[in-house]
């Protein structure tokens, strides 16, 4: 299969520079993608994924399952295409580069034979030369240059970092010949790349491609089936985790070495009596492992993914306990060098955290790596990294606390308007009034209603809490009367009595509303920086632009809604958007990426973030696989990290400032954080309206927007009572 190379340019930037302290190691003026792929941790199901490959022999051998998550820390790597060589250059969790042959940089031709002698050999980099072998076997491609400038995954400590490399290969691979590659796909190449290596790993540790998803998988031979799990339906359901780095050793390949022994043992070379009682014990601990790897772990992982589903976390801890007690009573005699495991049983008794856990257990292959507990509260979670590390630490045993939460990803609360934009095409109009309240029909309830009050409405019912709308002084008082003040008496009394409430229900609305006056418009950035002190680098928040309006397709949710709900799937980054004829890209913020499934084409792995392109860049730079003579627009919507706010800050207070075109632009900032972070594209299934383009725009949107509105039923003196007391109800249900 032929595979072509793209042949855009990166664009770099400053933080780009800071972030990446081998930077100079990168070619310019070539494409560069950054990539950052998690470890992973196994909850259940540990070593199940390689037993149950044994069914090709044994039909009797249960099948695996296990439930596995990614982790928040992981690898980071700058990667570039080169024409016939794999470079690479890594760094381990302390910032050391990692060497081979007492050089740091790693290189070879990508020629099969080389490839393969370097995997066999089972050092530094013969992980990637293993993926890159594979790679080879099946697709026309060049080689790599690959910068792993940044790890913050503990290595050797049952966190996968080897197959997280693997995967971090298979993707740079996939993105910079554009394979086409499903996360699958690159799940295969990760396992396969791995296995050419001396590694043992089964299929699980690959799961790391799927990002912080937690995930159940089923094996049976080679066959992998995986389903993503989701968590009660109650956000509060997370999983509080704390991974102990033990700062102990272990060799999980003598651990795998000796439970795969339990799966080829034969009792028929026996030739005396001694030998025939070490068979017998031997036997026996074989049908052990066997039992715990089969029908055990099926029983305890059936039964924690029935928790997981309906939020019993307290009974997922004691599944963990469960777990830990069999894993110790069953395979410990295969291994008893490895899995003895003083330092984890230690730290699983430690009496000054157990009222603040549900459970625990060991790690990975285990033996004394890592420790997994789960914590009852983010606040428990807290108090045992403080305790541990107050027993165990730096000062005295060297251990590390690791704070990881798993489902129901950190729930969107915040969110930021701006709306202080000069309307120059809307004048004099907008000399009175923001374009933000500029009154429009709300179809669902007939009301004439400011664009900003429809646009909170939304939110509100999306599960905001806490709303920040960037006003200009001049409209600070108008903003103020909508959403803080109360209507004079005599005016409250011309409402009928179902209007009257809607009025003190609009005020419940502004009692979440904060308003930050944004002095000097200088741009979009500098608008959404306005609320930098209210987020924080942890933070996800919702972006809405104050003079857009969404309106959801039949049958489906709010537009906003969407958005979050695929964040809630994926935990990440993810921006709204639209398909867009070729004529009117030069109005939009254009993004170019991969389909995440091409074959629903309905999300994409954002590559590129464009304000307003040209037709011919875009032809050139921002073709997306699938569209003709349409590209990938902005909706409006974005879920964003916080530490986004730092990007803009660097702009804004840089001798002298970053900006363009005289203002300090999001988009830059975008990009900017796409490079740091995965970032997803959303196609909302929906329609955006934007009210400030031009007066011609504002009355299409008037008419259009309210489409349904039925002018029969809504007279001057009805205005559908039932509808709105339905709205009303509705609402009050989300403040």
């Amino acid at each position: 299969m032929a595979a072509t190379i793209d042949s855009k340019q990166s664009e770099t930037n400053e933080q780009d520079e800071k972030s990446d302290p081998n930077a100079s190691f990168m070619a310019n003026n070539v494409r560069t993608l950054r990539l950052f792929v998690p470890g992973r941790i196994c909850l259940f199901g540990e070593h199940s994924d390689w037993a149950a490959s044994y069914r090709r022999l044994d039909s009797n051998i249960k099948k695996g399952r296990c439930i596995v998550c990614g982790t928040n820390q992981g690898i980071y790597a700058n990667v570039q295409p080169h024409p016939n060589k794999l470079i690479c250059i890594s760094t381990n969790e302390k910032g050391a580069k990692l060497s081979t042959h007492s050089t740091d940089i790693f290189e070879c031709h990508m020629e099969l034979d080389e490839l393969l002698r370097i995997a066999k050999k089972g050092e530094t980099f013969s992980y990637v030369a293993g993926v890159a072998y594979q790679i080879l076997l099946k697709h026309r491609v060049g080689g790599l240059v690959i910068n792993n400038y940044q790890t913050t995954l503990p290595l050797k400590k049952g966190l996968s970092s080897s197959a997280a490399i693997c995967v971090l290969a298979a993707r740079a691979f996939n993105k910079i010949y554009n394979l086409k590659l499903t996360i699958e796909g690159e799940m295969d190449y990760a396992y396969l790349g791995e296995r050419t290596t001396p590694s043992q790993c089964g299929r699980m540790d690959q799961c790391c491609a799927y990002g912080s998803r937690p995930v159940s998988m089923e094996f049976d031979q080679d066959f992998v089936n995986s389903t993503e799990l989701q968590f009660g339906g109650n956000t509060r359901s997370s999983l509080y985790l704390v991974i102990v780095d033990l700062n102990k050793s272990k060799d999980t390949k003598t651990i795998l070495a000796d439970l795969n022994r339990c799966y080829g043992h034969d009792d028929s070379n026996g030739n005396g009596n001694g030998d025939q009682v070490v068979d017998v014990e031997q036997e026996k601990i074989a049908k052990n492992v066997k039992q715990l790897l089969g029908e055990i772990n099926l029983d305890i992982t059936q039964r924690a993914i029935t928790a997981i589903r309906t939020g019993q976390i307290d009974v997922v801890g004691k599944l963990m306990n469960e777990a830990q007690d069999k894993f110790r009573k069953y395979a410990q005699p295969a291994s008893p060098q490895q899995l003895s495991s003083p330092w984890l049983y230690k730290i699983l008794a430690f009496d000054k955290i157990q009222k603040h856990i549900f459970g625990g257990k060991g790690v990975g292959s285990q033996g004394d790596g890592s420790a997994q507990l789960l914590c009852k509260t983010k606040q428990d979670q807290d108090t045992v990294c403080s305790l541990i590390e107050q027993e165990f630490g730096a000062n005295t045993h060297g251990m590390s606390c690791i704070k990881l939460i798993i489902g129901g990803y950190q729930k969107i609360t915040k969110c930021i308007i701006p709306t202080a934009t000069y309307g120059a095409t809307l004048f004099p109009s907008s000399k009175t009034i923001s374009t933000a309240l500029f009154p429009l029909i709300d179809a669902e309830d007939g009301l004439l209603k400011p664009a900003i009050l429809i646009l909170v409405e939304q939110v509100i019912k999306c599960g905001i809490e806490e709303i920040y709308i960037i006003v200009s002084a001049h409209d600070l008082a108008s903003f103020q009367h909508l959403f803080h003040n109360d209507l004079p008496r005599e005016q409250i009394e011309k409402l009928s009595p179902e209007l009257q409430t809607y009025s003190e229900l609009i005020l419940s609305i502004g009692r979440k509303i904060k308003f930050i006056v944004q002095e000097e418009q200088l741009g979009l950035g500098h608008a959404v920086y306005c609320a930098n002190k209210y987020i924080h680098n942890e933070d996800k928040f919702l972006l809405l632009l104050g003079d857009h309006l969404y309106k959801h397709a039949n049958n489906e949710e709010l537009c906003i809604q969407q958005l979050i709900n695929y964040y809630l799937k994926t935990g990440v980054n993810c921006y709204g958007l639209q398909v867009t004829k070729q004529a009117e890209i030069s109005h939009f913020g254009t993004v170019q990426g991969n389909w995440i499934d091409f074959n629903t084409k309905q999300a994409l792995y954002v590559e590129k973030v464009v304000e307003k392109p040209t037709v011919e860049y875009a032809q050139k730079h921002l073709k997306i696989d699938g569209l003709n003579s349409e590209y990938l627009t902005m909706f409006g919507l974005y879920i964003l990290n916080g530490s986004i706010m730092e990007l803009i800050g660097n702009n804004i207070n840089h001798k002298p400032p970053i900006r363009q075109k005289g203002v300090f632009c999001l988009t830059p900032c975008l990009q900017a954080l796409r490079k740091e972070q995965e970032t997803h594209g959303l196609i909302i299934n929906g329609t955006r309206f934007d009210i400030g383009t031009s007066p011609q725009k504002y009355v299409e949107t008037v008419y259009n927007f309210h489409h349904d509105y039925d002018s029969a039923k809504h007279t001057k003196t009805d205005h559908d009572n039932n509808s709105v007391v339905d709205k009303i109800d509705k609402l009050m249900g989300n403040l």
